[in-house]
């Protein structure tokens, strides 16, 4: 536990720096535990730590986790591609998803989610810089998805998600400046405070383009073990 302690009071402390850099307060700015293909002996250990908040990005992997670490108040988030007939598990499952690129996908989502459940929180994936790779919904298409999508029952748009190419951290910016063009489209302005943006590799970029939420895994972890 030693190991993940440290790993994340480093993160801390340089997401920290950035926001001085930045002139943000650093509360702002939420940690999330990029743990795919963690063990959750792992999560437990960095739960442990004073992690609470985890994202996954494989469904199957994290419902295993889900039910393996129940008794503990984990706040889970599906930071993964989101599938049409996948939706039922994340309404069920999780606090947060953060895939959301089609409205089908966010009709799904609401009304799957229980009655006696919390509002599931989401963020609109965005393919910023128009990567042939990369899943998302294109920056045009926001406005409208965020003032069909706010109307929505059981769910709470809280902002938007992007994975700029490597090395385009401009495209943080640009991220930044969609993020407070749209707010005015949402019925309920108020919900919309996440921009979740920036990992190991360019946290202090996304945190001086304005990120609220860095999604960190090597660097909290270590390297990922694919072969398991």
């Amino acid at each position: 536990m030693n190991y993940l302690q440290d790993a994340r009071q480093h993160v801390l402390q340089k997401i920290r720096r950035a926001c001085e850099h930045a002139q943000r307060a650093p509360e702002i700015v939420q940690l999330l535990a990029a743990s795919k293909t963690h063990p959750s002996e792992s999560l437990r250990e960095m739960y442990a730590a004073g992690q609470s908040a985890f994202g996954e990005n494989y469904l199957q992997e994290a419902l295993e986790k889900i039910e393996a670490l129940q008794d503990l108040e984990i706040e889970w988030h599906f930071i993964g591609h989101v599938q049409r007939n996948k939706t039922k598990n994340l309404a069920e499952k999780f606090d947060w998803v953060h895939g959301v690129d089609r409205l089908i996908i966010a009709e799904r989502l609401s009304n799957q989610r229980g009655d006696a459940q919390t509002e599931l929180n989401i963020c609109l994936q965005v393919n910023i810089d128009g990567q042939d790779s990369k899943d998302g919904c294109s920056p045009d298409e926001v406005a409208e998805l965020v003032a069909q999508i706010s109307q929505l029952p059981k769910i709470k748009l809280r902002g938007l998600m992007v994975i700029p190419a490597p090395d385009n951290t401009a495209a943080f910016a640009d991220a930044k400046n969609l993020f407070d063009v749209v707010k005015e489209k949402h019925a309920y302005p108020e919900h919309w405070d996440t921009l979740s943006m920036g990992m190991s590799s360019d946290l202090d970029a996304a945190i001086a383009a304005g990120s609220t939420m860095v999604r960190v895994g090597t660097a909290l972890f270590g390297a990922r073990d694919y072969s398991k």
